[in-house]
């Protein structure tokens, strides 16, 4: 066992589900794919369209936002966050994105990483970062079953924002403004299935080992982020306050 905790969660995903038929534009042909129910509702949520200054220009389907453009290869800009949960002890939570996942499936991630949505009013507020921190509180509570009142938005120390863009598996990619929230607390954990197949802590101090022990790849957001930035900021979690860059947004495109 790698990480001082390790939940594969598959064995206990239910044999049947309800299954919608789906129409999909592919590269150079239509395939058909079996969507997953409560995936396939999860796209028709309004995701906050950005421009590159992360102005709020309007807002798109959930799928809208995530298709890639056959013509130009595009993906419509809009607004994100990725949460890092460490414990006490300093240890960083991985999930293991479910397979019923329409983006990015079956792969390993940060703790949760998701949208703020422009359907929920809260969540448009941009000062302090106060509806992605209200964001983050309820897709956590929903993927990871944590409680509300250990996650409240007060507790996220909001880091940065990340501008990345990447094509995926050419039908459904990321093009997002992306905030970077650190949260170090102790939770009680009860993972939402449809969502995340495993969940692990893992240590700083052999990351490297770990994460080359994993059974499937990273998202390509937790890879760059990985690369570019999360070491430094892991190094410094009591002093994140000299991290902050809240009129600055990291460019990696």
């Amino acid at each position: 066992m790698f990480g001082s905790l390790v939940r594969n969660l598959r064995h206990h995903l239910p044999q049947t589900r309800t299954c919608y038929v789906s129409m999909m534009a592919n590269k150079n042909d239509t395939e058909m794919k079996v969507l997953d129910a409560l995936q396939e509702q999860a796209l028709k949520e309004q995701c906050i369209l950005v421009n590159e200054n992360d102005n709020a220009v309007g807002f798109a389907s959930k799928a809208s936002c995530h298709r890639v453009c056959n013509d130009t290869k595009e993906v419509k800009l809009h607004r994100a966050f990725s949460v890092f949960l460490f414990n006490s002890a300093g240890d960083m939570l991985m999930q293991r994105r479910s397979e019923q996942k329409i983006t990015f499936p079956d792969m390993y991630t940060n703790a949760c990483c998701s949208h703020p949505l422009y359907d929920i009013e809260e969540e448009r507020v941009a000062t302090s970062a106060l509806g992605i921190r209200k964001a983050a509180q309820r897709r956590l509570n929903y993927e990871l079953g944590i409680p509300m009142e250990q996650i409240r938005p007060e507790y996220f120390h909001y880091l940065t924002r990340i501008h990345y863009k990447h094509t995926g598996d050419g039908v459904w990619g990321e093009h997002e403004i992306d905030y970077i929230l650190f949260l170090q607390q102790d939770v009680d954990l009860n993972p939402n299935l449809n969502e995340v197949s495993e969940i692990r802590y893992i240590k700083r101090n052999n990351i490297d080992e770990e994460i080359g022990r994993l059974q499937a790849p990273m998202t390509p957001w937790f890879e760059l982020i990985l690369k570019e930035r999360l070491k430094i900021w892991w190094d410094n979690l009591q002093n994140l306050n000299e991290f902050e860059e809240h009129h600055v947004i990291q460019r990696f495109l």
